[in-house]
C-alpha cells in the first residue's frame, strides 16, 4: 500500500524521530520494567505464580494479536493520528495499572494497555517507513532497534529504581506525565500520512489469529498449576487449526481484492519469512529471561529491587557497546551478524547457568552477563534491519505489523513455555530452576542464530 504524506508543520522530518520513539521506549519499557517489581506485587496484591505470568504474557497477547489491525487502522485514518488515539489510551491504561488493587484489574489493566501498545508502536514503525528514505530509513532504523534494547535492558533498573523510592505502583504512574508531553508535542512535530486505498479492516483474521494465540499461551501459563487437564491439550490443538484457517482465510481475501491483515505476497520471499521465523525464536527468549533472572536475584539471592535492577546495568553495558558496532557489523556481515549475537547470547546464558551452578558472589555472574548484553545488541538492530530494509516502502506498514506481532508473539510464549519450567522446578530451589531456565533459552537461541541462515545475504542499503 503506497502512502500519501498530509502537509505537516514545517520542521526537519529528524524531529520526529524522538517524539515516535518516545513513545516506542515507553511501550518496550513496560514490558520489562515489570520485573523487578514481580515480588512487590505478588506479596501486596496476594497473586499466585499465574497472575505473575499473565501480567507479563497478557500485555504481550494484546498487543500481539492486534498489532497488524492497528496498522491497517493508521494507514486508512492517519498514522500520526492513530499514534496519539495510542499514546492516550496507553497512558490511561497506565493509570488504571498503578491504581490496581486486585491480580485481575491489574491483569485487566495489563491487556488493555498492551492494546493501546499495538495501537501506538505499529505506527511508529510506519511513520518511520514512509518518513524516511534511503540512507537515512536505515539510519532510523537502526536508531528505533538501539532504543528497543536499551529500554529492554535499563527497564530493570528505572524499575527497580522507582520501586525502591515510591513502590510497584509508580513503574506505571511514571507513565502519565510523559505520555502527557508526548501528546502535546506530537501535531508539531511528526509528519501525517496514510495509505491511497481504502479498505475493510480484516476483522475475521484478526478474530482467527487471536483464537490460535490464546489457545497456545492460556494453556501453556495455566496448565502447569491445574495439572494439565483435558482443555489444555484441547486449546493446543485447536491452535494449529486457527492458525490454518487464519491462513486459508488470509489468501482468499487477498485473491477477492480485499485488504488482509497478512499480504499474502510478502511470504513470497523467503528472506521476509525467514525473517518472521528467526524474530519469533529470538524474542521467545528475553522477555522469560527477564522475568526469570529478576525472580532468581531476588527470590534466589535476596536481593532488592533496586540492587536487582543494578545487576542488569551490567547487560545495559555491553548491549549499548554492542549496539554501536551492529550497523557497521550488519554491513559487514550481512545475515551473519544476527547469527553471531545469538550465538554469542546462548553462550552467555551457558556460562551463566554454570556460574549459578558453582555458586559464589554475584560478581562472578558479571563475565556471563556482559555475554548476553553483547549478544543481545549483536542481535536486535541487525535484525530489525536486515528483514525492513530491503522491503518496498508500499508494503512498509503490513511488513511492520507482522515483525512486531512476531516479536510479541515470541514474548507471550516463551514466558509460557519458560515459566513452565522454572516454576516448575522451583520446588527444588530457585537457582536450580533458573539453571534449568537457561539451558531451554540456550537452545532458544541456537535455534535462532540457525534461521539466519535463510535470510538475505545482505540488507538492502
Amino acid at each position: 500500500m503506497s502512502s500519501i504524506a498530509i502537509p505537516a508543520p514545517r520542521t526537519s522530518t529528524w524531529a520526529a524521530l524522538p517524539v515516535v520513539l518516545a513513545g516506542t521506549f515507553m511501550v518496550v519499557l513496560d514490558f520489562f520494567i515489570v520485573n523487578v517489581a514481580m515480588p512487590s506485587m505478588q506479596a501486596e496484591l496476594h497473586a499466585s505464580t499465574g497472575a505473575i505470568e499473565w501480567v507479563v504474557a497478557g500485555y504481550g497477547l494484546t498487543f500481539a494479536t492486534l498489532l497488524i489491525t492497528a496498522g491497517r487502522l493508521g494507514d486508512q485514518l492517519g498514522r500520526r493520528r492513530m499514534f496519539s488515539a495510542g499514546l492516550l489510551l496507553f497512558t490511561v491504561a497506565s493509570l488504571a495499572c498503578g491504581l490496581s488493587t486486585s491480580p485481575e484489574m491489574l491483569i485487566a489493566a495489563r491487556a488493555f494497555q498492551g492494546a493501546a501498545a499495538a495501537l501506538l508502536s505499529t505506527n511508529v514503525l510506519s511513520i518511520i517507513g514512509v518518513t524516511y528514505t534511503g540512507p537515512d530509513r536505515l539510519k532510523a532504523l537502526s536508531i528505533y532497534g538501539t532504543v528497543l534494547g536499551l529500554a529492554a535492558v535499563g527497564g530493570q533498573l528505572i524499575g527497580g529504581a522507582l520501586v525502591e523510592a515510591a513502590g510497584w505502583r509508580s513503574i506505571f504512574l511514571i507513565n502519565v506525565p510523559i505520555g502527557i508531553v508526548a501528546l502535546l508535542v506530537t501535531p508539531q512535530l511528526v509528519p501525517e500520512s496514510r495509505g491511497d486505498r481504502r479498505a475493510r479492516i480484516d476483522l475475521a483474521g484478526t478474530a482467527l489469529v487471536t483464537v490460535a494465540l490464546v489457545d497456545i499461551v492460556l494453556p501453556l501459563v495455566e496448565g502447569r498449576q491445574h495439572g494439565w487437564p483435558l482443555w489444555t491439550w484441547l486449546c493446543l490443538g485447536a491452535a494449529p487449526v486457527a492458525l490454518a484457517a487464519f491462513a486459508l482465510h488470509q489468501r482468499r481475501l487477498h485473491a477477492r481484492g480485499g485488504a488482509p491483515l497478512l499480504d499474502p505476497t510478502l511470504f513470497r520471499d523467503r528472506g521476509f519469512s525467514a525473517g518472521l521465523l528467526t524474530q519469533l525464536a529470538f524474542w521467545s527468549g528475553q522477555a522469560s529471561f527477564f522475568l526469570v533472572f529478576a525472580l532468581y536475584l531476588q527470590q534466589g539471592r535476596g536481593l532488592g529491587a533496586l540492587q536487582a535492577g543494578l545487576v542488569f546495568t551490567i547487560l545495559a553495558v555491553s548491549y549499548m557497546a554492542a549496539s554501536v558496532k551492529a550497523t557497521a557489523l550488519t554491513t559487514t556481515l550481512g545475515r551473519g551478524a544476527p547469527a553471531v549475537g545469538a550465538l554469542t547470547l546462548a553462550a552467555g546464558h551457558v556460562t551463566l547457568a554454570a556460574t549459578v551452578a558453582a555458586g559464589g558472589s554475584i560478581a562472578a555472574l558479571v563475565p556471563a552477563l556482559l555475554l548476553i548484553g553483547a549478544g543481545m545488541g549483536m542481535v536486535i538492530t541487525p535484525l530489525t534491519t536486515t528483514v525492513l530494509a530491503g522491503v518496498p516502502p508500499e508494503h512498509a506498514g503490513a511488513a511492520s505489523g507482522a515483525l512486531s506481532t512476531m516479536q510479541q508473539v515470541g514474548n507471550a510464549i516463551g514466558v509460557a513455555i519458560t515459566g513452565i519450567i522454572f516454576f516448575g522446578a522451583a520446588k527444588h530451589g530457585v537457582p536450580h530452576a533458573f539453571e534449568l531456565s537457561l539451558i531451554q533459552l540456550a537452545a532458544v537461541c541456537t535455534a535462532a542464530a540457525a534461521l539466519t541462515r535463510l535470510l538475505p545475504r545482505r540488507s538492502a542499503g
